[in-house]
């Protein structure tokens, strides 16, 4: 049966609301990176997350589906990537760079998705897409160079620039697996169980870290910050965004992605008072573009 056009206007204004979500993520981020450990801070986030996303599975599900023994490696290996690694590098990126500059570079996941699914997965790429990676990526670089490429062959490209492109590998990581090993498991049952698994796998590193000491000190801010990640920019996100795939198909959902850096460059601007250079718009306008093109 054909989508109404009422639904379809709420369809388009919860995929506009998500990405306007992740793109806030980043400035939560900055905010929560500040006084609170990397490890904590990632910890926190998905065990929030993680109560939600099995509330939903449940709900949707009508169980707890349960996991095979072939499942089990995949999902362990879903978690690290896509929850423990990413959001480590996430958080200690955010403590060093502004929320605009980071969003930007992770702006590129889907081009090096797409790049290492053609290498792995032979999935061919016709001369558009392979315009929109050459496009993406050199934006990548204007935004981690500061407009000036020839830093980074002579190495002056900071950590912070270094942990935010090792979270675009963490989730090209967890995305490839992702395709090649959850063909039997459902997208939300697979977020769900990977989520619990990066949350257990955060709680040692996280203790070591002495959250069970400073989490008395954390400020109203903070704790909103981390809510706002595990709630707004996890599950309501993922949530949304699904059902965006499921009415109007993963073309036209994907492009709302394109919003992401937009939204959290500005949100940096007015709310984080942070900088817009043209080396940051000019990337930002590349990296959309290739994005477009390659997906």
């Amino acid at each position: 049966m054909a989508m109404s056009k009422r639904n379809k206007v709420i369809i388009y204004i919860k995929l506009l609301a998500t990405a306007i979500f992740w793109g806030g993520t980043f400035i939560a981020g900055r905010v929560v990176a500040r006084d609170v450990g990397p490890f904590s801070a990632a910890f926190l986030r998905f065990a929030i997350a993680s109560i939600f996303l099995l509330f939903i599975t449940y709900q949707v599900e009508n169980r707890l589906p349960p996991v095979r023994k072939a499942q089990v490696i995949p999902l362990i290996l879903l978690g690290m990537t896509g929850v423990f690694s990413y959001n480590v590098f996430f958080f200690k990126g955010l403590k060093i760079i502004h929320a605009g500059r980071a969003s930007v570079i992770i702006a590129s996941n889907p081009v090096f998705i797409a790049l290492f699914a053609s290498y792995l997965f032979k999935e061919r790429l016709n001369l558009t897409q392979f315009a929109g990676i050459i496009l993406s990526v050199s934006g990548a670089i204007v935004v981690i160079s500061r407009g000036n490429p020839i830093e980074i062959f002579q190495g002056n490209v900071g950590m912070g620039e270094v942990f935010i492109f090792l979270c675009v590998m963490s989730w090209v990581a967890y995305s490839l697996l992702g395709k090649a090993a959850m063909k039997d498991l459902s997208a939300l049952v697979a977020v769900s169980y990977s989520s619990v698994v990066g949350a257990v796998a955060l709680s040692i590193p996280a203790y070591l870290e002495g959250i069970t000491q400073h989490y008395s000190f954390y400020t109203a801010v903070e704790w909103f910050g981390i809510f706002y990640l595990g709630f707004f920019g996890t599950v309501l996100g993922f949530v949304w965004y699904y059902e965006g795939i499921k009415a109007i198909g993963a073309t036209k959902a994907s492009q709302f992605i394109n919003f992401v850096p937009i939204s959290a460059v500005l949100l940096a601007f007015f709310l984080l008072a942070e900088p817009i250079t043209s080396s940051l718009v000019l990337g930002t306008i590349m990296v959309c573009t290739g994005t477009y093109l390659t997906n």
